[in-house]
């Protein structure tokens, strides 16, 4: 009987060890054929090198090339503003977005060479928890006032009030906050290092942008 009894549990554990090996080999199969399986994952937005985490944006923010080629402006996969689209001008370009839900809420172009102020934003008056992407293009530095300056300081910028005639620049910021911006870069035009004539390089930056976390944003 208790021969019996042990001939049984040996078979007994004899099946599920060979259930056990069938289960783990048909495992490693799965796994080894999902890598020669097309796969669906996300792709880099805005050319950047990788997709952002969740909660934040990709953007990329290219200042213009001396006074011939316009800025780009890339927001979450989507071309805003660029010379291709012809939507560009001289000044300061500026794309003004929804820190929450990423909805772009208004853009265009502030001609500081002229003096005159942009019917697109008045940069004092963008409400708080917004992302304003800017974008120099030509010289910016003729009719920009200190109000200008310190109106993107009031957004993290940190090197507006360096910037000079015929400097190429970009950022990006958040209205409300005095908080330090990753996301901001400035060409000094020199003619010691100028890689066109009379101009710089052209800058930009790129990258994941922190969502806004906040309930209320009037």
């Amino acid at each position: 009987m208790r021969h019996r009894d042990l001939c049984h549990l040996t078979a007994v554990i004899i099946v599920l060890l060979i259930t056990w090996g069938i289960s783990i080999n048909s495992f490693d199969a799965q796994e080894k054929a999902k890598q020669f399986l097309p796969t669906t994952a996300p792709l880099p937005k805005c050319s950047l090198s990788k997709v952002c985490p969740p909660e934040h944006f990709a953007l990329r923010v290219q200042s213009g090339a001396a006074n011939i080629i316009g800025p780009k402006i890339c927001f979450e996969g989507r071309i805003i503003m660029s010379h291709v689209l012809n939507n560009v001008g001289p000044g300061l370009n500026i794309v003004v977005v929804n820190g929450a839900n990423g909805v772009v809420e208004k853009y265009g172009s502030l001609n500081i060479q002229r003096g005159l102020k942009s019917d697109m934003v008045n940069l004092t008056e963008i409400k708080p928890g917004r992302i304003v992407l800017t974008a120099s293009f030509d010289d910016v530095t003729p009719k920009m006032t200190t109000e200008v300056r310190e109106a993107f300081v009031r957004m993290g910028s940190t090197l507006i009030m360096s910037v000079k005639r015929r400097d190429n620049w970009v950022f990006a910021g958040t209205t409300g906050t005095k908080i330090k911006s990753l996301f901001e870069k400035r060409a000094i035009n020199d003619e010691k290092t100028n890689i066109y004539e009379g101009w710089p390089e052209v800058v930009e930056v790129g990258g994941c942008f922190p969502r806004i976390q906040t309930d209320e944003l009037t």
